[in-house]
């Protein structure tokens, strides 16, 4: 427990901190695993740091700034403050990336079906073979090995992890969740930037970009809108309709005669079949 002396030493240098970085930031860590908080340090060092400590003094090093005092109201529970240079969606990218797999516990909710496969599970015969059986699993014992007889879904996503189904899982080595520390909110030139903003990646506005592209450009040419995309594409159906008016009226003009010469030779044709038939 760190002494008065201590505490305003802290604040003190790391209010100092923030003014050196053009980016600060709030993560939660309510219900994280240490161990991911330690793995995100550790892969991140050269880019980032964070601040940890008890809400009260991180909030007094906010409040040290009025560009980050906005901030103090995201500090809930146990949560780290984030400083850091660059691109801050590159920044977000980073953390999201930083996926650790989970083991399950009992009353926790499926996040997707899961499933479990046939064949050998290199469990050892013994103990473990009445856990997997107690969970609904089919298994047999054959040449001194412990095998899944039939794949199944053993929960279903959203459905209620038992105690018998955690503990068959962890026996067959399953880690059915997922855990990653991303930043709640990222304070960068005066702009807050928040976590479903963050989460846009280039791939899916580049996505989203060519839809609504395409669904304009569709839009304009069935409105006859003229634009530099729409105007090739709108001469060329203008043309390929005047010609098929043309060809139906026999409109004696160039690039329609031809087109009436040959459907006066198929009709031509067609009658000296038909009377060629009733000779």
């Amino acid at each position: 427990m760190l002494s008065k002396e201590q505490k305003i030493k802290f604040v003190a240098e790391k209010s100092k901190e923030l003014k050196n970085y053009k980016i600060v930031g709030i993560i939660q860590l309510n219900g994280k695993p240490d161990r991911l908080l330690q793995a995100s340090r550790s892969r991140l060092r050269q880019e980032m740091k964070l601040i940890t400590g008890k809400r009260s003094l991180l909030s007094r090093i906010l409040e040290s700034d009025e560009r980050t005092k906005p901030l103090v109201q995201e500090l809930k529970g146990t949560s780290a403050i984030l400083l850091a240079n660059g691109d801050p969606f590159e920044i977000y990218g980073k953390f999201s990336s930083n996926v650790i797999k989970l083991a399950a516990k009992p009353r926790q909710i499926a996040p997707a079906d899961i499933w479990i496969n046939e064949g050998e599970t290199g469990v050892a015969p013994g103990q473990g073979v009445t856990e997997l059986k107690q969970a609904g699993i089919d298994v047999q014992i054959q040449k001194g090995k412990v095998v899944i007889s039939k794949e199944k879904v053993l929960v279903p996503k959203g459905a209620v992890i038992s105690l018998a189904v955690a503990k068959a899982l962890h026996t067959l080595n399953i880690t059915p969740f997922e855990a990653s520390i991303v930043p709640e909110v990222l304070l960068w030139e005066k702009v807050q930037l928040r976590r479903d903003v963050l989460n846009i990646s280039p791939e899916r506005t580049a996505q989203s970009l060519s839809l609504c592209f395409r669904n304009a450009l569709a839009l304009s040419s069935e409105l006859g809108i003229v634009n530099q995309y729409t105007v090739m594409p709108l001469i060329a159906k203008a043309y390929n309709s005047a010609i098929a008016l043309g060809t139906s009226v026999n409109a004696y003009d160039t690039g329609i005669i031809e087109r009436v010469l040959a459907k006066a030779a198929m009709q031509a044709s067609g009658l000296e079949s038909a009377a060629a038939k009733n000779q």
